[in-house]
């Protein structure tokens, strides 16, 4: 097994003495169980193929249940659409260049609010147009704050949402009158680390429930709001650091379905009482579970199971106390809908996707057990069969601690240590990679390149010991877990490891510029899209809730400011190999542009191989389809010139 290029990689003082991080219990995968299926009609997908399968987001129930609203990039813009519930071709509502999104019915069915922002900014304001289509309203006109998140009111006469100043890392909740426009804040949130996310009115509208939450993510209450004075009861008081957030309101508006780890270190759902504050637990598994919502008649309570990034809905009976799990497909499967998963008549709303097929709308009836496919967004072309399935591992890194990872390998692809593969990381660092539907790696395996996609340290899904186990340590032991999947890769015996790319975004963006400079002698190539270069500079430019979650990862960057310094790709580049291609948008609040040109004139400056190309018209992530597939050719242009090409003894 030729490991030499990789025997050298990154030790640090502190990481290296590290004992394994908790998490949960599970076998370590033998890396020649790994295979590679046979298939004798594979080959490249177009990457246009790819974009021109449509996203399907944000889907609400008319309240007649006779129709759903979703959002979708049908003609390569995010609108607004609508279906009949018994399927059929769909109705565009809305058309504009940028996002629209959370769209949510008026109680009496006239009238839709949506969310919408100006070309990826993330300056949201909430619009209003009639659910048979029309003229759209802009009902808050505020460029300088972001509104999202609507919730009509029971009668339909308010608006409950979330307010955010564009200069300001909180996030409040607010009242609109939708006929007279008068908005006034609900809450008056005083510390710059806690904001409010909304939860639902109560059946009389007299009250809304909320969760108040910290920057760290680590620690939330659910609180009750009178809405005519804005006085508020924590419902959930606690000592110390832990989390507890309610996902939905029962009909009767007498309990609440609420997820947290304050049982066992890991995510449980709950059912909270409104009056009488007492928890009931109606999850104890290994595996994070987080409530989701009532059936209309407050019988049945849904909640989902995250087993190593795979999702599952179960359905709790409260009479009987007993739990059905739902009979779909392995892969992602979630309720969605707004406010909603459940029809009036009690018909459940579905999304699922798999590695091999992109996220689609289902209906299941719970009385007959039956699903059906709502939506369809995949081309014809893009047979399952022709998609390597994902194959999920378990390896150790290098103290022991289990990291999860998800693993593609091309059809046909010969065990004899001389292909090419990509490390993908993904984004938070409070994320996870999940067994979802990737363009970027089914552009890659159909094109002869092996993937993994692991979870390392810092990743949700896995417990608060294992997501906790980063802090001021960024780009050191989960980079180390990244290093070790490429080892995994290369234990398959499939993988020439002179051959090893790595790309990712946001977070994943700043863990492949910190690989290139930190594990030099691991990587080939990298593809970083908005990333982060230098953790103080983008302190000075980011959005200003990200500032606040930013020192929740790093401390007080004055006081912690080597910690800043020692989790900056920037401090490393001088020891950077692998050619870097950046690819940014220009709008991005929350990665903003100034990181990636520093990176490009640092690496020029030291001589290095560094190529970027800038999106004048998106933020973070890109939405329009011709930015999609652009930045997909030259990811795929980038590993083909640069592990392709690379001679095996020149390293």
């Amino acid at each position: 097994m030729r490991w030499n290029a990789v025997a050298g990689v990154i030790l640090l003082s502190s990481s290296a003495l590290r004992a394994a991080v908790p998490s949960p219990a599970r076998p370590i995968t033998d890396p020649h169980a790994v295979v590679s299926a046979a298939n004798p009609e594979a080959g490249p997908v177009p990457i246009e193929d790819l974009y021109y399968t449509r996203s399907v987001s944000s889907p609400a129930w008319s309240p007649d249940g006779k129709q759903v609203l979703f959002t979708t990039n049908l003609t390569g813009r995010s609108n607004l659409w609508k279906v009949s519930a018994d399927g059929g071709w769909p109705i565009q509502l809305s058309r504009s260049e940028d996002f629209e999104s959370q769209g949510a019915w008026s109680p009496d069915g006239s009238q839709i609010v949506f969310t919408h922002d100006n070309a990826g900014d993330e300056i949201h304001n909430l619009y209003l147009i009639p659910s048979s289509g029309g003229a759209e309203i802009n009902l808050t006109q505020s460029r300088e704050i972001s509104e999202t998140s609507p919730v009509w009111s029971p009668d339909g006469s308010r608006l409950a949402f979330t307010s955010q100043p564009k200069t300001s890392p909180i996030q409040d909740l607010a009242v609109l009158e939708v006929r007279s426009g008068t908005r006034r804040n609900l809450t008056q949130e005083a510390d710059k680390n806690h904001g409010w996310g909304l939860v639902d009115w109560s059946p009389d509208g007299k009250y809304i429930y909320a969760n108040r939450f910290h920057a760290n993510t680590f620690d939330s209450d659910v609180y009750q709001i009178e809405v005519a004075t804005g006085a508020r009861t924590n419902l959930t008081p606690h000592q110390g650091e832990s989390r507890m957030e309610a996902q939905a309101l029962s009909p009767d508006g007498r309990t609440l379905v609420v997820s947290s780890n304050r049982k066992g270190g890991h995510g449980n759902a709950a059912l909270l009482e409104v009056a009488t504050r007492e928890v009931t637990w109606i999850s104890d598994g290994g595996w994070e579970a987080d409530g989701q919502g009532f059936s209309p008649d407050g019988r049945t309570v849904l909640y989902t199971v995250n087993e190593d990034g795979r999702t599952e809905v179960v359905l709790w009976d409260r009479t009987a106390k007993k739990s059905e799990r739902l009979d779909f497909p392995s892969g992602l499967t979630v309720p969605v809908g707004n406010p909603s998963a459940f029809s009036r008549d009690g018909r459940l709303l579905l999304s699922h996707q798999d590695s091999r097929q992109p996220s689609d709308l289902w209906v299941y009836d719970p009385h007959t057990r039956r699903s059906r496919q709502l939506t369809f967004s995949s081309l014809g072309s893009l047979q399952p069969a022709h998609i390597p399935a994902s194959q999920r591992v378990v390896y150790q890194s290098y103290d022991g601690t289990l990291i999860s990872a998800f693993v593609w390998i091309p059809f046909n692809l010969r065990r004899d240590g001389s292909n090419p593969a990509v490390v993908i990381a993904h984004g938070g660092p409070t994320g996870q990679t999940t067994d979802g539907f990737r363009a970027v790696v089914i552009a890659l395996t159909t094109r002869g390149y092996a993937v993994i996609a692991p979870n390392p340290r810092g990743s949700t899904g896995y417990g608060v010991a294992f997501q906790k186990a980063n802090y001021q340590d960024l780009g050191g032991g989960d980079l180390q877990d990244y290093v070790e999947g490429a080892k995994f890769l290369v234990a398959t015996g499939f993988i020439d490891p002179h051959r090893i790319g790595i790309e990712g975004g946001s977070y994943g963006g700043f863990m492949a510029m910190m690989a290139i400079g930190r594990s030099p002698t691991v990587w080939a190539a990298a593809v970083e899209l908005f990333g982060i270069t230098d953790w103080l500079t983008e302190q000075a430019h980011e959005e200003p809730s990200l500032q606040q979650y930013d020192q929740g990862l790093l401390g007080d960057p004055v006081k912690d400011r080597a910690a800043y310094e020692k989790a900056s790709p920037i401090r490393y580049f001088s020891d950077a190999k692998a050619p870097l291609l950046v690819l940014q948008g220009a709008n991005d609040v929350r990665d903003p542009v100034e990181e990636a040109e520093q990176a490009v004139t640092v690496l020029k400056k030291l001589g290095k191989v560094v190529d970027a190309h800038y999106y004048p018209d998106e933020g973070h992530g890109f939405s329009k389809r011709e930015n999609q597939i652009d930045s997909m050719r030259r990811t795929v242009d980038w590993f083909d010139r640069y592990l392709r090409a690379v001679p095996r003894d020149d390293r």
